[in-house]
């Protein structure tokens, strides 16, 4: 997604939280614990689901799944928002960490956590 996309939707999210007053609820605790909490919602679509089952959602399933997902986004640009944080920025970051942390030809086909490579 470009930048100016995520900034076009990082605003509309700040107007629409100005426009209702809730700019005063919208702290980086508030809004981390609400992230938090629609993490768990999304989970539980997927609770008791096979990995086949899973991957293979059927279209109502999928939709509701986008739509949390949609909210966990929602949380996480407001909350980067609030802390003056370009997530684009950290995410390219993140990514070039997680490359050195797990060489492709060391970690291939292997999900353990970094500190438990050798």
């Amino acid at each position: 997604m470009p930048r100016q996309d995520i900034a076009k939707l990082s605003e509309r999210l700040a107007e629409f939280a100005r426009r209702r007053d809730w700019e005063q609820f919208h702290s980086p605790k508030n809004l981390s614990m609400a992230l938090a909490g629609e993490a768990g919602e999304l989970l539980e679509h997927f609770q008791w689901l096979t990995e086949a089952q899973s991957r293979a959602l059927p279209a109502e399933k999928k939709e509701a799944v986008a739509l949390e997902m949609a909210d966990i986004f929602i949380y996480l640009l407001r909350l980067a928002e609030r802390l003056d944080i370009d997530l684009m920025d950290a995410a390219w970051r993140k990514v070039a960490i997680n490359e050195q942390r797990y060489p492709a030809e060391r970690v291939r086909g292997d999900a353990r956590r970094a500190e438990e490579y050798d």
